[in-house]
């Protein structure tokens, strides 16, 4: 309990600073323009690529990755489904399935990790399956969703080959494949890297909290329907299929079917936040289901824990 209260006042703390950075007109007009781009483009790959490169291979591809991959194209497959039906648009449907499907794997992952489980590194089959398989997905349909109607239509290698342009994705993928192939970089280097991804939470999380003074009062605006839908698949569904999954069919132990489960309900990422900023798409979807996400998985973490502790 004191894990989980921990992890979540630390988030709070962070965006706090963003909102009276915002107040006070500190950073200027373009400050959280600068540290989306700058969390985007730099900082997050930068991240990624630190904790791809240095993760343990055996706990990165395990069971615990099998059931977290399936539990996440799930959620994301069922939103897009309905988005598809109801006639959203691929843009605001791509946001929405990533809230529907993507976890606060980093900031608060971790702590709750530690803090819950016992140990920070079994975030990283949630990471991996992020990097993996749902961010080139999901990132290359965001762009090309985000493209001007006067922009030249993309071919088709080049649709093949989007995917793997974006930023983040190459910083994930770069530090596992240097993992895979036993290639350690020195300090010098890695340093370096390590130091420029420690930038990247902190500045989603203080212009995460600078584009509160956008927000209305939740549940208000045209995407009511889209932030409900996102933050019950994310929020109640996701746990419960993460537990079905793991128990089912994969017979986990507890002490693994409480990992998913408590790393399944964990909110949001808020990084989708900083997705929508950087393509101009779904801000407002995104800021209200991280928002909802993020108060709801308080008691669903802390049920689970109780529930599923071995």
């Amino acid at each position: 309990m004191a894990g989980v209260l921990q992890g979540f006042s630390i988030i709070a703390l962070i965006i706090a600073v963003g909102v009276l950075l915002d107040r006070t007109g500190r950073l200027g007009p373009s400050g959280r323009h600068v540290l989306n781009a700058l969390a985007f483009r730099v900082a997050t790959p930068a991240l990624l690529f630190g904790l791809m490169h240095t993760a343990e291979l055996d706990v990165l591809f395990s069971a615990q990755f099998a059931v977290t991959a399936v539990g996440m194209v799930l959620m994301a497959l069922v939103y897009a489904a309905i988005g598809a039906v109801a006639r959203w648009g691929a843009g605001p449907t791509t946001i929405g399935a990533l809230c529907a499907s993507f976890v606060n794997s980093g900031n608060l992952g971790i702590p709750i990790a530690v803090y819950v489980l016992g140990d920070g590194t079994l975030v990283a089959p949630v990471m991996l399956v992020q990097q993996l398989i749902m961010s080139p997905v999901m990132l290359a349909v965001l762009d090309v969703a985000s493209r001007g109607p006067d922009a030249p239509r993309l071919r088709w290698w080049q649709l093949l080959v989007r995917p793997f342009a974006n930023p983040i994705v190459i910083g994930a993928l770069s530090g596992l494949a240097l993992n895979v192939a036993g290639i350690r970089l020195p300090g010098f280097a890695l340093e370096p890297i390590l130091l420029i991804g420690g930038i990247s939470v902190p500045a989603v999380l203080i212009a995460f909290g600078m584009s509160m003074r956008d927000s209305a009062v939740p549940l208000r605006g045209p995407e009511r329907g889209q932030v409900l839908l996102a933050s019950a698949l994310k929020a109640l569904v996701h746990p419960l299929v993460a537990w079905a999954i793991g128990l089912l069919a994969f017979g986990l132990d507890a002490r693994t079917l409480l990992v998913v489960v408590v790393t399944a309900a964990l909110p949001a990422a808020q990084n989708i936040y900083n997705y929508a900023a950087v393509a101009g798409v779904g801000e407002r979807l995104a800021r209200e289901s991280i928002l909802l996400t993020t108060i709801a998985s308080v008691p669903v973490i802390v049920l689970a824990t109780l529930l599923l502790h071995p």
